[in-house]
Parts: structure tokens; C-alpha cells; sequence
């Protein structure tokens, strides 16, 4: 499992109940990806010398518990299983110090040749790279 992002809860992100916008939850999953991808597997380069990219297909989110103003949110990504031209990742939103989570999800990326703009499998050093990070879990 990746080393969990820290977001503070502000008040931009909060919708007219005064707790997390449920749209928001995106950008939080989206910046602990990133942060995920950073530290084990350089993405520009697969792009650069391959022309390979993940393309997120699906979102399956479930909100457990409200976030509030002020609320530390630790989120995490870890990969949950490889396809032949998918990859599901599950990820974490928990409050800081604490087992509770206020969500949970699994996105469902496909690897794709840019330029054809076409899923192709996950093979070969990204699919051992891939496997790799599941058995770090």
C-alpha cells in the first residue's frame, strides 16, 4: 500500500450540508494516484518510449462516513488486480489516526497505445512492475 496522502479538509470542499462534496472525493483519489505512481513506476516514461497510458474506464465509489471542515484525511492506492488489459486499484479514505473511513473505492484503468487510442494488454515489464507492487501489499 502506498504511503497515505494528507488532505485538510477546507471549506471549498464542502457542499451545502457543510460536509465533503462527493465530486471532491475524485480529486482526493486522484491526487493519492498520482502520489502512488510517483514512487513506484515513472508513467511520462512509458509514455515517452512506449506511447502507453492509463485511461481510467471506471469509478466505483462508496461514502461511508461525512468529512467535515478541518477534518486530516489519510488516502491511499493500492493495486487490487491486473487484467489482461485492465488494472484495478483500490483506494482508501480514512480519518487520520483512526480505522474509520469516510469512503472507499476501486478505479478500473486500461492500458492504452496513445496514438491508436485503443486498450492493448498489460504485458511484459509493466505487467511484472505491476505484479510487483501487488506482492508489496
Amino acid at each position: 500500500m502506498s504511503e497515505p496522502v494528507e488532505i485538510k479538509v477546507r471549506g471549498y470542499h464542502l457542499d451545502v450540508y457543510n460536509h465533503v462534496n462527493n465530486a471532491r472525493y475524485l480529486e482526493f483519489l486522484e491526487e493519492a494516484r498520482w502520489h502512488y505512481f510517483e514512487g513506484y513506476l515513472d508513467l511520462p516514461r512509458w509514455r515517452r518510449e512506449h506511447g502507453l497510458v492509463f485511461v481510467l474506464v471506471n469509478v466505483n465509489i462508496d461514502y461511508l462516513l461525512p468529512a467535515n471542515l478541518d477534518d486530516v484525511l489519510e488516502v491511499t492506492a493500492e493495486i487490487k488486480r491486473i487484467g489482461r488489459s485492465s488494472v484495478v486499484m483500490e483506494q482508501l479514505v480514512r480519518f487520520k489516526g483512526t480505522d474509520k473511513l469516510a469512503a472507499r473505492a476501486d478505479i478500473t484503468f486500461v492500458m492504452a497505445d496513445e496514438k491508436a487510442g485503443k486498450a492493448v494488454p498489460v504485458d511484459g515489464e509493466l505487467r511484472a512492475r505491476l505484479e510487483g507492487l501487488i506482492a508489496q501489499s
